[in-house]
């Protein structure tokens, strides 16, 4: 049996994915915060183990990987993607709290988790594994009043050409995945606020999409590998935005 944590697994995206894993006969970790949502969520899933963690803690994301490994004497996978979208607006009116907030879990805590699965992946036998790293249309191209989310997303893209570089040698790949409006409770805030302000919000889909893209990224044989793969609600302005 395959075995994968998903980080941020407790809602959304991520959530969206530990089920569809679990669906297909995989062993998810759930990772998150929420250690009741999390609970909820493995309630009817015996391949479920909840791992309870923030990413921001470096000590809280060493153990709540050695647990699952633990239990399961290898990782396959990690699904990276955790992430927040703060408050946003123009330079000057974002709060510097939410600065360092944005750049601790959407950038911090990728890194901490890949650090984590990286070492695991690195040391197991047979040795190797594959990172998959929730990027954003963000990493590309920013959205309005979004410089902290945006400049955390580029960063990722960093982050994933890195580790694709130095895993080779380990069996170790590593793609990232850029996700355009998945109907999840994030996208939900940006729509009604668009509504509330008279504006046309952008196009969505379904979160499940975004997650069986996940799954093929996942299901590939180690000889191959999605270095980055886009899926998004088809008519947003993502081409010619900007």
């Amino acid at each position: 049996m395959k075995s994968i944590i998903v980080t941020g697994a407790s809602s959304g995206i991520g959530r969206a994915t530990a089920l569809l894993f679990l669906s297909q006969g995989w062993t998810v970790g759930l990772l998150a915060r929420s250690k009741d949502k999390l609970e909820a969520l493995a309630k009817e899933h015996q391949a479920a183990i909840v791992l309870p963690a923030d990413v921001t803690d470096p000590n809280a994301v060493e153990r709540a990987f050695r647990s699952f490994t633990d239990r399961t004497g290898r990782l396959d996978v990690l699904f990276n993607n955790a992430g927040i979208f703060a408050p946003g607006g123009t330079i000057d009116e974002i709060a510097l709290d939410d600065w360092y907030q944005s750049v601790n879990v959407n950038l911090n805590g990728m890194f901490l988790c890949a650090r984590e699965a990286f070492k695991i992946m690195r040391h197991q036998n047979p040795q190797g594994g594959r990172i998959i790293n929730n990027g954003s249309i963000a990493a590309h191209v920013p959205r309005p009043n979004s410089v902290h989310y945006s400049a955390t997303k580029h960063a990722i893209t960093g982050l994933t050409r890195s580790l694709s570089l130095d895993g080779r040698r380990f069996g170790i790949a590593c793609g990232q995945i850029d996700i355009g409006n998945a109907r999840t409770q994030m996208v939900q805030g940006l729509v009604d606020a668009a509504q509330a302000a008279g504006e046309t919000p952008d196009p969505t889909m379904a979160v499940e999409d975004a997650a069986r893209s996940v799954l093929h990224m996942a299901s590939l044989p180690p000889e191959a590998n999605v270095q980055f793969m886009t899926v998004m609600a088809t008519t947003m302005p993502y081409i010619g935005r900007g």
